[in-house]
């Protein structure tokens, strides 16, 4: 063996959002990690907006926080403005989201990476993936250097033989200039199932030539929350983002320009994201729309560089400046990046396990947007699952499978190997059953103890989770047991809180649960212990939420009875009478864990989980 080739126990591909949690969880539990990367001035890149958070993805990124993962941490650390979403709308939905200094959060990210024990980092181009008799042993690089690991992790992003489109300009790139993997997308199709998917940019331009006067601002929110639950309070002077919107003039060169976009011309073939479209896109499937929001973020504390978000366009260059010219405050605007679409390979999703391992190859693990998602926050999810199992896997010890109730990472997950994906797949609240369960505030209650037990959550950590959890559980009982009476100083009080008056009395539970009512109201009537702001929350949602969340506990039952009628791994569905032709072919590809698994598959109708049932107490009936 070369002196140049080294052993592992874990490689991971691409030092991404995915790469970075991947590499870290398999270190800090004790596997000696290689984390590669084209280059390492663009670990963890931000390649698209300098934001992280938003509905559905803050809750991923607070459920890696709960695990161990480092995303949160980083976020707090490099901020610059952070807004809560949604905070008219119920508990279910609201949610973080921070702009973020691009550079910082690299700079931050690649410390944490350079200074974890068995974590070693490199700049190296993987051009082909080593597999003997089904089983990963390494990756070869572009180089000549081998490396051999059992386990391999890849987390490549758009890079694998990734097509730049600027209008009728094509070329063979990777995001912010960086260079394509095209020798590992070959090396790929000959070893999985590959499907091309879009993605895209827009315009980045200096913030000196925008026209203030003509934008709305909008600045950040105090007291400023964290996503770690490890981060105390933030105190920074805020930037402000901007908002303007499209007009007519800028729809009708885009309609004008229309056969010139790469998105409409024919040049791409790859499949674009549905809930983030391109703004061509947006005219031709909104043609009654007068205007289209656009968000100006500021990508850093020390540059001028801005990010246009709602602008993400494939048109050539010199129609870019002309649409954004007439954009109101964007008259005399310089553009510094040219916005493009991208196309890639990634994998068909319908080839993993639950454990983020490929079916076919014996230690391959893949993460990020390989698996055919989108976005920083559903990469860092599948990151530290795919870490977590291949540590695990090393170690002769079943893969932690988490269920679609009890996080989004589970919904997450569940989708891409059970319903696989036709497009970018993006998280949203909407995919979750549970949703009022799954939410921000309690991803610690939901996962910091699975972090616990499979080692990436310490002893200090954990027992401030369960003080916490502690905290929450005696002031909710202390408010079932404090009764608040309908005297005549109470009730001056309640009208003045605009709410309906006492005629008997009842306890301080009951009064929160009014919607008119806060828990810090509540200090009007009665002393209140002194809480964090978090626990102070969580109490006020677990009490005015408490039916709803009895009734969503109840169907989260239900669901992990059929969660828990496990289905063979090598049944032959074939041998099975009574099976649709279709439920055979889908359950034959997916391989379905449980009964619940089964019947979230697309084309196995209630008919055929019928079939599975009598299958299963046959065999029980057989067994006992």
């Amino acid at each position: 063996m070369s002196h140049r080739d080294r052993r592992y126990d874990v490689i991971v591909v691409g030092a991404g959002h995915a790469g970075c949690e991947a590499g870290l969880a398999a270190a800090r539990l004790g596997k000696k990690t290689a984390l590669l990367t084209f280059s390492l001035d663009n670990v963890a890149l931000l390649p698209c907006n300098p934001s992280i958070g938003g509905s559905g993805k803050a809750a991923l990124v607070r459920e890696v926080d709960a695990l161990g993962g480092e995303m949160g941490r980083i976020c707090d650390a490099a901020l610059m403005q952070g807004r809560m979403l949604n905070t008219r709308k119920g508990p279910a939905v609201q949610s973080l989201r921070v702009q973020l200094d691009r550079k910082l959060y690299q700079r931050r990210m690649k410390y944490v990476l350079e200074t974890t024990p068995n974590l070693f980092l490199k700049e190296g181009l993987v051009t082909r993936l080593l597999v003997e008799q089904g089983r990963v042993v390494g990756v070869k690089l572009r180089d000549g250097t081998t490396l051999y690991a059992p386990v391999v992790i890849l987390a490549t992003g758009t890079y694998l033989d990734s097509v730049i489109h600027i209008g009728d300009v094509r070329y063979s790139g990777a995001p912010q200039g960086q260079h394509p993997a095209i020798e590992l997308a070959q090396s790929l199709r000959n070893l999985l199932p590959i499907v091309r998917f879009k993605t895209g940019t827009p315009p980045r331009v200096n913030l000196r030539s925008l026209d203030y006067s003509k934008l709305a601002k909008l600045e950040g929110e105090n007291p400023l929350e964290g996503f770690s639950f490890e981060t105390g309070s933030i105190e920074i002077e805020q930037v402000p983002c901007w908002v303007t919107y499209t007009n007519e003039a800028t729809h009708a060169i885009i309609r004008d320009n229309l056969h010139r976009a790469a998105l409409y011309s024919g040049a791409i073939t790859g499949t674009g994201p549905r809930y983030c479209p391109s703004i061509e896109s947006k005219v031709v499937q909104f043609p009654d729309r007068t205007g289209h929001q656009v968000f100006i973020e500021p990508e850093g504390w020390e540059t001028n560089e801005g990010y246009l978000s709602g602008l993400s366009t494939s048109l050539p260059a010199e129609v870019q400046v002309e649409l954004l010219q007439t954009i109101p405050g964007l008259e005399n605007v310089e553009i510094m990046r040219w916005a493009y679409a991208i196309e890639y390979d990634c994998l068909d999703p319908f080839f993993l396990d639950s454990s983020l391992m490929t079916k076919e190859i014996w230690g391959l693990f893949c993460a990020g947007q390989i698996n055919g998602t989108s976005g920083y926050e559903e990469a860092a999810a599948q990151g530290i699952v795919a870490g977590i199992n291949a540590a695990r896997l090393l170690d002769g010890e079943s893969p932690i499978t988490i269920p679609r109730s009890q996080a989004y990472i589970g919904v997450l997950i569940d989708d891409l190997v059970t319903k696989g994906t036709t497009e970018p797949y993006r998280m949203m609240t909407s995919r979750a059953e549970h949703r009022l369960y799954l939410r921000m505030d309690n991803a610690d209650a939901r996962l910091t103890p699975l972090g616990y037990q499979v080692g990436l959550i310490g002893e200090e950590r954990y027992a401030a989770f369960q003080a916490k959890q502690e905290q929450i559980a005696q002031e909710v009982e202390r408010l079932k047991r404090t009764p608040v009476g309908g005297d005549a100083e109470t009730n001056a009080i309640l009208r003045e809180l605009g709410t309906t008056e006492l005629r008997h009395g009842i306890t301080m539970a009951e009064l929160l649960r009014r919607p008119e009512i806060s828990y810090d109201q509540l200090g009007r009537l009665c002393d209140l212990p002194d809480l964090p702001q978090n626990v102070r929350s969580s109490v006020e949602i677990l009490v005015k939420y408490e039916g709803y969340l009895r009734k969503q506990q109840a169907a989260i039952e239900r669901f992990e009875k059929l969660e828990s009628r496990l289905l063979p791994q090598d049944l032959d569905y074939t041998k099975l009478r009574g099976l649709s032709r279709e439920a055979v072919e889908r359950l034959t590809l997916v391989k379905p864990r449980s009964l619940g698994q089964a019947a979230r598959i697309s084309g196995v109708s209630p008919a055929d989980i019928n079939v599975l049932v009598i299958y299963l107490e046959t065999q029980k009936r057989s067994e006992g």
